[in-house]
């Protein structure tokens, strides 16, 4: 009996330890959770009642070289229902209907959906938005948000770009400076209960978005307007395909104009323009036309021919959708051209500078220059004859660029290349820039040699050729072209400068001053004469290129000019595609550079020379 009575007492304690550990091992696991997880469970509780709501911070604004607003905010709402807090769904169906011009059935499969928060339309108009929240149907929800507004509308529409119904930039400068742009978003914190209805006490918690920085740009809008004016009335009066023209500080990269015509909506981005819906309208027709022969020939089930349908539809689609690629590329540097005569400039200088030839070595020029078994001719059929090297500048002579390339040889012409950073990008602040298409060096005889000698056979973007040219005229530094100047603050402060990079020793300073006076001497005696400008000394280089496929006879006219020729501070470049009639460069494009230099060069405050001598004249 006593054994059994210590056996029992064993058990008990054992029980009593048993439940003793427990205890304290639920008290520390209380502690623990009470003291030291109180803060994670906390938030997990808020989560759980907290309904949470975006408010989209305001974009930076986008300001040019005067401070002109060319990107800023309009006030939008997003309107959005919570199914959960919805008493007369009828009511608010008809109301939303009616004032957001949507399909009942689109607004009623948003409406009595279940979930948390549905958003029913962005982007609403705030006289739209204030009109919703003053019928106070429970349940509905009006959020001011931002809607990104462009002034000028078509202004430079490709360098600034747009953004999507997100706000974030899709391309453009809108894209490259996103992370300055964008700002914090905040957010609208509603308690809730156990079924999500919320709790009308407790009322909201907001936290306040932080608002973008501002972006000021190099670009100047009356340089822009007055610039796309001019590109718009060469392209009409030549019945041109399209007119590129940009203009840049040859001494620091800043990028004045950058004019692409025709130009897109900015405000209105997913619309094409008049030429695109026109080739649009035209290419369905073909595909009715094609389906329509398909079918004639088909004999197959109506499973099939709905499956035809939907496949027609995707295509439709997919061609307007490379349709507006098109329409917001920017050719100055999203596209490569043959640059033709004006990439004698490169010629020329690589030729000076490694001392194959010089201004007073003679040429002769029959009307074509034989390398290998090919004959190469000039664009003077009859020949120029006897001149020199400044004189076959003037006439723009294939032969006397070809033997310059010719003695330059491929080993130090690849050299030249390298060295003036044609083989790399410029590393401009917009998104898409192509590089340079060039032949390999080991697969380049005297043929490629020879025509690259005068800018064919190659291809380069428009700004390469800016920024190249800029460097070779500026003393030899290789600047990079850009837009961006300064971050500002929300108030108005300058924040940062933005750097860009430059290299040094491109070419030397006398190879660079005896450039430039050789191309003084094209505008004022050769075949530039029609970007002569009385008082100033403008320099410069034409060009007519024939586009692939040869026999098609569609050509290129371009001219680049720069000013002050004695120490530059403008250059232009103005690329005419496909020109109707009449397409010599220093006929068509030279006159466009001169009636924009005419206009720009006092409105930059450039004072006229207060000498009439001809700068390099021989």
């Amino acid at each position: 009996m006593k054994k059994n009575m210590t056996f029992h007492k064993k058990k008990i304690w054992v029980v009593f330890i048993c439940c003793i550990l427990l205890m304290a091992g639920l008290i520390g696991r209380l502690v623990h959770l009470m003291c030291f997880r109180s803060d994670y469970y906390y938030e997990k509780a808020k989560d759980l009642h907290e309904r949470e709501r975006d408010i989209k911070a305001a974009r930076g604004q986008i300001l040019d070289a005067k401070g002109k607003v060319l990107a800023s905010n309009r006030t939008v709402c997003t309107i959005s229902v919570i199914h959960s807090q919805i008493r007369e769904p009828e009511k608010v169906i008809a109301l939303l209907t009616e004032k957001l011009g949507m399909d009942e059935s689109v607004v009623r499969k948003r409406v009595e959906k279940v979930s948390s928060i549905e958003r029913v339309k962005t982007n609403v108009e705030k006289s739209v938005g204030d009109a919703i929240r003053e019928s106070n149907l429970a349940g509905v929800k009006v959020d001011e948000d931002y809607k990104r507004y462009y002034p000028y509308g078509s202004l430079a529409s490709k360098v600034i770009g747009f953004t999507g119904g997100d706000n974030q930039g899709i391309i453009g400068l809108e894209v490259k400076y996103e992370e300055i742009l964008k700002g914090s978003p905040g957010k609208i914190l509603t308690t809730t209960d156990a079924r999500g209805v919320e709790i009308d006490k407790l009322g909201e918690t907001r936290e306040e978005p932080e608002e973008g920085k501002s972006l000021l740009i190099s670009l100047d809008a009356n340089i822009q307007e007055f610039v796309q004016q001019a590109a718009l009335k060469v392209m009409e009066e030549k019945q041109a395909e399209r007119v590129s023209i940009l203009l840049m500080n040859p001494q620091n990269g800043e990028i004045y104009a950058c004019v692409n015509v025709p130009e897109f909506d900015l405000n209105d981005p997913f619309t094409l323009t008049e030429e695109l819906q026109v080739q649009l309208a035209a290419e369905q027709e073909e595909g009715q036309e094609g389906t329509q022969a398909d079918q004639t020939q088909q004999t197959a089930v109506s499973q099939d021919t709905q499956a035809q349908t939907i496949t027609k539809r995707k295509t439709e689609a997919e061609r307007k959708q490379d349709l507006l690629n098109q329409m917001w590329r920017n050719p100055c540097l999203n596209d490569t051209y043959e640059p033709g005569s004006t990439f004698k400039i490169i010629t020329m200088s690589a030729g000076l500078e490694v001392g194959v030839v010089s201004e007073n070595d003679r040429f002769y020029c029959p009307g074509y220059k034989l390398v290998e078994d090919r004959r190469i001719h000039c664009a003077k059929r009859t020949g120029h004859g006897a001149q020199n090297f400044v004189e076959g500048a003037q006439n723009s002579c294939n032969p006397v660029f070809i033997e310059v390339g010719l003695r330059l040889g491929v080993e130090r012409f690849y050299q030249c290349f390298r060295q003036f950073g044609l083989l790399t990008k410029t590393g401009i602040d917009l998104p898409g820039e192509a590089g340079t298409i060039m032949h390999q060096e080991k697969n380049m005889g005297e043929v490629e040699l020879a025509t690259v000698s005068f800018g064919q056979s190659f291809q380069i973007t428009p700004v390469q050729l800016a920024t190249t040219v800029s460097s070779l005229i500026n003393g030899g530094r290789r600047v990079t072209p850009h837009f961006g100047v300064a971050v500002l603050n929300p108030d108005g402060t300058k924040g940062k400068k933005l750097e860009f990079p430059v290299q040094e020793g491109i070419v030397s300073q006398e190879t660079s001053r005896r450039v430039r006076e050789i191309l003084e001497t094209v505008v004022s005696q050769g075949s530039g004469r029609n970007a002569k400008i009385e008082g100033y000394s403008i320099g410069g280089k034409t060009a007519t290129s024939q586009t692939l496929p040869r026999s098609a006879n569609r050509y290129i006219s371009s001219f680049l000019g720069f000013a002050p020729a004695e120490n530059p501070t403008v250059l232009g470049l103005c690329i005419i595609h496909d020109p109707q009639g009449i397409y010599y460069g220093g006929t068509i494009a030279a006159p466009v550079i001169r009636s924009i230099f005419e206009n720009i060069l006092p409105y930059l405050g450039i004072p006229q020379n207060t000498s009439q001598e001809i700068v390099g004249e021989q």
